[in-house]
């Protein structure tokens, strides 16, 4: 299976582009969406070619989740800690998004290897602003301490008006997902692919791999919470996670995977069903050629008919034939 990159290919490509023609008075004005309605902008003008600004718009929040100034709490410190005095904070961010950042490209590492690295880690800002309340409430379990001020359960937004739910707890985190299908076909394949999903972690070597668990109904850690943040129609996804799971470098790895589940799900069932339909394509293939080589072969036969020919006469000719 398929594991989605943490950073924006476009994004991280525009970057090195701008950084190998640093000199060059090009101005860029970019615009695009990436899944689960996450929007960028670039902007370079022609009077400042060393600086880019880099606007960020997320997922419409619902009313469960909460934000800090338009952000996920957390997040500006996570920028902080992740860029450095490369990047300064614009506010208020540009109309229509929730953050702009100014990159100052001159202050880059000359060396090339960790000058690469940070425009990575640049090109990974979706993660770093999204996945900023749940790395909060793993750092602390690894920790084995559970964040002050936190709620029994915790809404963290990763779709348009939907969002997950954290369960902290001083020795593991719960994380539930509702899994919400608009089709009712990616509905059915979900669901069979989520029950497989469950089974394979009982496979030897998946034996470290955080528990998951899949039901129809809603889990009692989510007692409280609304009806419409329960609603789902392909079941809930549970799975627990254990210090041993956000040790050292697998921080990272596990935030931005919980944050994409849903993301990864979804791709996954839309490939199905497009291998599927390929399938079935080539099968109605193969019958129409069955069928076709069925056919008997119709008989050549065709009617000749007896041509006759005539030669046209003048008028003298004619007078000289009926005399004679």
């Amino acid at each position: 299976m398929i594991l989605l990159q943490s950073h924006s290919r476009f994004l991280l490509q525009t970057l090195l582009n701008r950084v190998q023609n640093l000199e060059k008075e090009i101005e860029l004005d970019h615009h695009w969406v990436e899944f689960d309605d996450v929007r960028y902008h670039v902007q370079v003008s022609v009077k400042n070619p060393h600086i880019l600004q880099l606007s960020l718009s997320l997922p419409t929040s619902p009313l469960e989740t909460v934000f800090v100034g338009g952000l996920p709490f957390g997040a500006i410190e996570a920028i902080k800690a992740a860029y450095g005095v490369i990047v300064q904070i614009l506010d208020p961010p540009r109309d229509g998004f929730n953050l702009t950042l100014k990159l100052n490209l001159s202050k880059l590492p000359q060396d090339e290897e960790n000058r690469h690295t940070l425009l990575v880690k640049i090109a990974s800002v979706r993660e770093v602003v999204l996945g900023a309340p749940l790395r909060v409430i793993l750092k602390h379990l690894a920790s084995r301490t559970v964040a002050p001020d936190t709620n029994q359960f915790v809404a963290l937004v990763h779709r348009p008006n939907e969002s997950f739910f954290l369960v902290p707890q001083a020795d593991k985190v719960t994380v539930v997902f509702p899994m919400r299908f608009k089709d009712s076909i990616d509905t059915v394949l979900a669901t069979s692919f989520l029950q497989e999903f469950m089974e394979s972690r009982r496979t030897a070597g998946l034996s470290n791999a955080p528990p998951c668990l899949w039901s129809q109904s809603p889990p009692l850690e989510l007692k409280g919470a609304t009806d419409d943040a329960l609603s789902a129609n392909a079941g809930f996804v549970t799975f627990v996670i254990f210090p041993r799971h956000v040790e050292g470098r697998k921080l990272d790895r596990t935030v931005w995977n919980l944050s994409t589940f849903h993301a990864y799900v979804n791709y996954h069932v839309k490939c199905s069903e497009g291998f599927m339909h390929s399938r079935m394509r080539r099968r109605v293939e193969s019958l129409i050629q069955a069928l076709n080589c069925a056919k008997p072969e119709q008989e050549k036969t065709k009617k000749t008919s007896q041509t006759r020919s005539f030669k046209r006469l003048s008028l003298k000719n004619s007078r000289t034939s009926s005399s004679s």
